[in-house]
């Protein structure tokens, strides 16, 4: 054998030596979990189940407690049900050179699927950012209010505002002004 095809050899066997050392620690590598690294979930927000996708039940013993975009079924004092999504917020601003601590968040609420009537008042809606700090929300101009009864048959859209903090947060519907039947968490992003 000729000193040059020695020497290729042995790169080749060297080569194939680093690759194979390299599979085997790929195939030995453990992902640490994302509680061992980023610290576990919030406390507001360990109740959030992880079927998001499936409409849940929201009642005063038991409100439902969702994320943004969901579905929930809402049941009411008297036996009456509603289907109530909410999505959002959704803010103005994103690739501003200024990003402020607070923004503008609309956030878009659908009623349908009603089974008798159903309480609608814009007071009974109300955001709380990751402080604690309420905010009440009020409409959008020009969008219009909804109904202040829903009935059978009936659905409704509408669109709701609030100035509030940049951060996690979480959007209550109290229908009638009672309890809380109903929680969807978001994000307030503006960059």
């Amino acid at each position: 054998m000729t000193r040059s095809r020695t020497a290729s050899l042995a790169v080749a066997v060297a080569g194939v030596a680093v690759l194979a050392g390299a599979l085997v620690g790929c195939s030995s590598h453990v992902e640490p979990k994302a509680e061992d690294t980023y610290g576990g979930m919030p406390a507001y927000l360990a109740g959030i189940p992880s079927t998001t996708d499936a409409v849940l039940d929201g009642t005063a013993a038991r409100p439902a407690l969702t994320s943004e975009g969901d579905a929930v079924r809402v049941h009411l004092h008297g036996g009456a049900t509603v289907l109530a999504t909410v999505t959002g917020p959704v803010v103005p601003g994103e690739g501003l050179p200024y990003q402020g601590e607070t923004t503008t968040c609309t956030w878009t609420v659908s009623l349908r699927d009603a089974s008798g009537s159903v309480p609608v008042s814009l007071t009974d809606l109300t955001t709380t950012d990751q402080l604690g700090n309420a905010y009440r929300l009020s409409p959008v101009p020009g969008k219009g209010t909804p109904p202040s009864v829903l009935r059978p048959g009936q659905r409704t859209t509408f669109e709701v505002r609030t100035v509030m903090k940049v951060g996690e947060g979480v959007l209550r519907w109290a229908p009638g002004g009672g309890k809380t039947l109903a929680e969807w968490d978001f994000e307030v992003e503006n960059d």
